[in-house]
């Protein structure tokens, strides 16, 4: 026998079977792996949350601590804060760098929604409350609302957090 004969009888591809069984195993993985990555973009939001969080009280804590006005920006993706040169003051002149010496004390790389009622720059007092404006006449109550996550509530008159 020809060895051309035994290379053309020879049968090439993959039979039903195969193809059925490789496309149930790649299903059973994109299920598997989609449910950890939903679980994983779950996780990102929390942290988010938990990053304004952590700014919020440490607004609070920067401006008892230094007895200074400390202002407060939460926009979507960043937090900032900026302190006064002097006490009293109205406004805040210097910006605060954030522990990895970036000006945005959090940041958050997928931009996830974020809201603050009333809108604009929180206040925060030297001796703790949060205002609506520099001078510290009116106590506001703020909340903090992120995509997907609980709000943050903020007493004006107690500079509580939660």
């Amino acid at each position: 026998m020809c060895a051309t004969s035994i290379e053309r009888r020879r049968p090439r591809g993959f039979t039903m079977v195969e193809l059925i069984a490789v496309m149930v195993l790649v299903g059973v993985l994109a299920v598997v792996g989609m449910a950890r990555l939903d679980a994983a973009l779950a996780l990102r939001g929390s942290a988010w949350r938990d990053q304004v969080l952590a700014a919020t009280l440490q607004a609070r804590s920067l401006a008892t601590g230094h007895r200074r006005l400390v202002c407060l920006t939460v926009a979507t993706g960043e937090v900032r804060l900026a302190i006064a040169g002097s006490n009293p003051a109205t406004s805040c002149d210097a910006t605060l760098a954030g522990p990895d010496g970036d000006a945005r004390w959090a940041v958050d790389p997928q931009r996830l929604a974020v809201s603050i009622s009333p809108a604009g720059t929180l206040f925060v007092q030297p001796d703790g409350r949060f205002t609506s404006d520099g001078a510290g006449s009116t106590a506001v109550n703020a909340r903090i609302a992120i995509a997907g996550e609980a709000a943050l509530q903020i007493t004006g008159e107690t500079g509580h957090v939660r």
